[in-house]
């Protein structure tokens, strides 16, 4: 069954940003791929990572714990000369907010239900690293990644 996102490796113009194994770089979706180009290409952006930051969590579904690999990692000088590092979740939107009960319970909605679950408890344990390791976590949708839906 063909997979309904792009995914691929990416190739940097300038693999000196990149902390991680350039070689082996993954998107899983045209987002993703176009947030690897703007950091690729910024100048503002000093270092990226894809997956290279790893957070065990433990999942509210299934009370097991899991390993996050978290999207992105970046660190940014901004306007002001100040140095910024973030981790960074990819996501439509529509999965950072609680699904809308369509009246039943079907299959679509158990399964959205079960997503915003895994990632409200994936996010959970990344606020928590992030702030006892001095990086901010940050999710991007498409509404700050300019794509319009």
């Amino acid at each position: 069954m063909p997979t309904k996102y792009k995914q691929g490796r990416w190739f940097p113009r300038n693999p000196e940003k990149y902390r991680g194994d350039v070689n082996n770089i993954i998107f899983r979706s045209s987002w993703e791929k176009r947030f690897f180009e703007w950091c690729d290409t910024n100048p503002s952006v000093i270092e990226y990572a894809s997956e290279e930051i790893v957070i065990p969590y433990l999942c509210e579904t299934d009370g097991q714990l899991h390993r996050y690999f978290v999207d992105a990692y970046i660190k940014i000088k901004d306007k002001n000369g100040n140095i910024k590092k973030f981790l960074v979740e990819i996501k439509p939107s529509k999965e950072t907010l609680p699904p809308k009960f369509p009246g039943k319970q079907t299959k679509r909605y158990l399964t959205e239900v079960h997503t915003f679950i895994k990632n409200q408890s994936k996010w959970k344990a990344a606020k928590a690293f992030a702030q006892k390791n001095g990086v901010e976590f940050v999710i991007l949708t498409e509404k700050e990644l300019g794509i319009g839906r």
